[in-house]
């Protein structure tokens, strides 16, 4: 597991910063057993390095990693979470699953905690538009709605160098949901997020809710901490993904 002494600032986040902070996250997973103890230590990493510039206290309210998974892949307690409150779906339905969480509330740091967000269904393109975060998000990363419906192609987006999701300004933009009780109750300036392809055809996507804002400038590097992110998780790919 990699130090956690360095701090980060998003306003004057460098190129030095992006190497360092790649370098952490290519060793992060050393000794790690599951996927998901790599993307929780991942988003842990997040929270604690980037700082808010007055009080040093986390800037991050709230980091978390998804990961597009099969229904025969689900944990029980993401099954069970889906039969609860939505039913149980067809078996051939991709899922957008919550794989690693850190944040302020103590819940938010247990992804079996999470009420609505364990296993997102991704089973039509319709649906995924009624989901306005997550449709921007797969757009903004330029990966298109239609290629998460195309294994062949996921598969063949796996060396592309994705885009970033960035939201400047979260309070009262219409990507980003729970407004009045998440947004505004925490703080929220900006959101950002950055992911890829692995060689399996699932998508991973981090995303981070910022309590100071992000520039553009410093969103634009996290296109390569998404490759030093991508290769800490790489060894469980086709493996052991969940505790």
């Amino acid at each position: 597991m990699t130090n956690r002494s360095e701090t980060y600032h998003f306003d004057r986040f460098s190129l030095k910063d992006m190497t360092t902070c790649g370098s952490a996250l290519r060793r992060i997973g050393v000794g790690a057993k599951t996927m998901e103890e790599v993307a929780s230590r991942i988003v842990g990493y997040f929270r604690h390095s980037f700082v808010h510039p007055d009080t040093g206290e986390s800037a991050l309210a709230l980091a978390r990693c998804f990961k597009t998974e099969s229904y025969d892949g689900l944990p029980e307690s993401a099954l069970q979470a889906i039969a609860a409150n939505d039913g149980m779906p067809d078996q051939e339905t991709q899922f957008l699953t919550l794989l690693g969480t850190a944040g302020a509330e103590p819940q938010w740091n247990d992804r079996r905690q999470s009420q609505g967000h364990q296993a997102i269904p991704l089973s039509s393109k319709e649906m995924i538009m009624q989901l306005p975060m997550i449709s921007q998000l797969i757009q903004q990363l330029g990966l298109g709605l239609d290629a998460i419906f195309d294994a062949d192609l996921m598969v063949d987006l796996e060396q592309k160098t994705f885009n970033v999701f960035h939201v400047p300004t979260a309070p009262e933009s219409p990507y980003i949901p729970a407004q009045n009780n998440f947004v505004i109750a925490y703080g929220i300036r900006s959101v950002l997020g950055f992911g890829g392809i692995l060689p399996s055809g699932s998508l991973f996507a981090f995303i981070l809710f910022s309590t100071v804002p992000i520039p553009r400038s410093a969103a634009e590097q996290f296109k390569s901490l998404a490759l030093n992110a991508k290769f800490a998780l790489l060894p469980f790919d086709r493996g052991t993904i969940f505790d």
